[in-house]
């Protein structure tokens, strides 16, 4: 079974915590500071107007709580909104799915809305007839801020269809859970894909809203009336713990900072924890040297046939690393090119997926020649700057 992530409990609220000096009898004095951080869900009194009177379709999963015990599908059902599909992206609306694993349309059991599936392996856009059948599209997400996590890509590919047919598109903003810090190279676009679509780094840093934004005033998506109920209490500097695991494979806070470095073994030969209960957490293969570590990943409810199947394999255990050291470090390539050189295996190491994932080609070539992780990373470090400024005036939130 899934590990809960950190609580027990369905919550659409964290603490923002932090501290600001403050002077007193000429002394700084460090106060702490905790508010309750609300998503955009929350504030039903600037987006329920916009959706009265309207056919509302609904891009959102099951990390869409409204609060503690309702859906934010259940609620606008509730409410009386004309709600006429509900649109699933990877993992399904209720989150079940594995990665990759085509959703199939359905109907929602509670509401009996249709949900229609925009994750089909081929198709990335309605049909025609289903995008005349609504008015206005909302979208409610929770991300973890990564460009290959796919949540944000659904959302773009929407978006160009609702600008092809005049809709407008309102997104309930949630935090970005590794929205601190922007780290790792730009995508080189020959390498987009469906888990890479605009020239971003791989931790962008941005909440959904501020992506959408970004998306229309850079010209990566046309033009398409947008409207993003912001969080509130909440800006770039807050650490904020996610209430429900965002996938099947990210099943605590833990992974989901550790996923911007680990997720790059899935472009190599390694095993990357699937199949176990600590996916994103540990790493190994069966042919590594030198490490007490084992595993062994087995089909589970969340990877149906998970690499290295059935095998032992042998590796690093990361859950004892601190929140604080996985920060610090960002994306994080010494974990590859530790594994590189234990295996010895040359360029075989690596799958084609992997520049998919990194964004850019010289990561593996580098790797390969027998540069150190810290003159890897010096190399993007010019596109993350570059991106900072880029994104500023797309920032809904305080950096």
């Amino acid at each position: 079974m899934l590990r809960l992530l950190l609580i027990l409990t369905l919550l659409t609220t964290t603490l923002a915590c932090g501290s600001k000096a403050e002077a007193k009898s000429g002394e700084a004095i460090a106060v702490e500071r905790c508010e309750e951080v609300l998503v955009g869900a929350t504030d039903t009194a600037s987006y329920m107007p916009l959706l009265r009177g309207k056919r509302v379709a609904v891009l959102a999963n099951h990390t869409a709580m409204f609060d503690t015990q309702e859906h934010i599908v259940d609620m606008m059902h509730r409410e009386g909104i004309n709600l006429v599909g509900i649109f699933a992206p990877e993992h399904g609306f209720r989150g079940s799915v594995e990665a990759g694993v085509v959703v199939r349309n359905s109907v929602d059991e509670r509401t009996g809305v249709p949900i229609l599936s925009l994750y089909t392996g081929t198709k990335r856009r309605p049909s025609d007839e289903v995008m005349r059948s609504f008015d206005l599209l909302v979208v409610d997400m929770q991300d973890v801020g990564l460009r290959f996590y796919t949540y944000y890509i659904t959302m773009l590919q929407i978006m160009e269809a609702c600008a092809d047919f005049g809709q407008q598109v309102v997104v309930l903003d949630r935090p970005n859970p590794n929205g601190h810090y922007v780290d790792g190279p730009t995508l080189d676009m020959k390498y987009k894909s469906g888990v890479g679509w605009i020239p971003i780094p791989v931790v962008h840093g941005l909440t959904m809203g501020e992506i959408a934004r970004m998306a229309i005033g850079e010209g990566w998506v046309p033009e398409v009336p947008l409207t993003v109920i912001r969080c509130r209490n909440y800006d770039h500097s807050t650490h904020y713990t996610l209430p429900i695991a965002p996938s099947p494979n990210l099943p605590t806070q833990h992974s989901i900072y550790l996923y911007p470095s680990t997720c790059l073994f899935e472009g190599t030969v390694l095993s990357m924890g699937r199949g176990t209960d600590a996916p994103f957490e540990i790493y190994g293969h069966p042919d590594m040297r030198g490490y007490d570590f084992e595993f062994t990943p087995q089909p589970n409810a969340g990877s149906k046939n998970p690499p290295h199947q059935g095998v032992v394999c042998y590796g690093v255990d990361l859950r004892g690393v601190s929140d604080a050291d996985i920060w610090a470090k960002g994306v994080n390539i010494e974990y590859l090119v530790d594994a590189y050189n234990n295996l010895k295996l040359g360029d075989k190491f690596f799958k084609s997926v992997f520049e998919k994932l990194i964004g850019v080609s010289y990561v593996r070539e580098m790797i390969i020649a027998g540069h150190t992780a810290d003159e890897i990373k010096a190399r993007w470090a010019d596109d993350v700057e570059r991106f900072k400024q880029q994104r500023r005036k797309y920032l809904l939130y305080k950096e």
